[in-house]
């Protein structure tokens, strides 16, 4: 596992297309904004999880549902 330190506004850029910016720090919560191709998938780890346990369940190797509450632009 990759550690890095950021502070607020700054970011770490993956395979060139994918943007992890510090949104805010308040406390021990830090809020990270993510700018990615639509075709890729993002998820909180335990929504991500959530989908792997369905579609496991279900009988399909990989999950094809996509989380998207509303406001995020489909990503959760």
């Amino acid at each position: 596992m990759l550690v890095l330190s950021r502070k607020k506004n700054e970011s770490i850029v993956i395979n060139d297309d994918i943007t992890i910016v510090v949104v805010e720090i308040r406390g021990d919560k830090v809020r990270l904004g993510v700018e990615a191709p639509k075709e890729v998938p993002v998820h909180r780890r335990e929504v991500f999880d959530a989908i792997q346990r369905d579609a496991a369940a279900s009988g399909h190797r990989t999950a094809s549902k996509v989380d998207s509450p509303a406001g995020n632009g489909g990503r959760s």
